[in-house]
């Protein structure tokens, strides 16, 4: 074999295939009251063992799996969180495709009413 030849054949490469899975935003609805803020995200079809939530330096972030039909796809979304939330009182809950995601706000976040004095 020549070096023309042996430019012009390709090497033969083995390559990992990565699985590639659409990623979609899903509908979220968020509330605030006094105690917390309240975020409701639409993950139909996600069961609980395929959801991951996490809380890190202000940013709430959650991603689902599902499948669909044969087809697999995925659904992410990203937060940022005002700082003050109570990290460790965080909760989670999925219920009939609805994640609820309840961020307590911590002592210094909550309003307080202040007595005014007759002078």
């Amino acid at each position: 074999m020549n070096t023309e030849q042996s430019l012009q054949k390709e090497p033969t490469r083995t390559t990992d295939r990565v699985e590639q899975r659409p990623t979609f935003a899903p509908a979220v609805d968020v509330f605030e009251n006094k105690d917390e803020i309240l975020v409701l995200a639409d993950l139909p079809g996600v069961e609980t063992a395929d959801l991951e939530v996490s809380f890190e330096k202000d940013k709430l972030s959650f991603r689902g799996k599902r499948a669909k039909n044969g087809k697999a796809f995925d659904y992410a979304r990203s937060f940022v969180v005002p700082s003050g939330i109570d990290a460790e009182h965080i909760s989670a809950e999925l219920k009939q495709g609805v994640l609820s995601l309840r961020l307590p706000k911590s002592a210094a976040l909550k309003p307080r009413s202040i007595a005014v004095k007759a002078g």
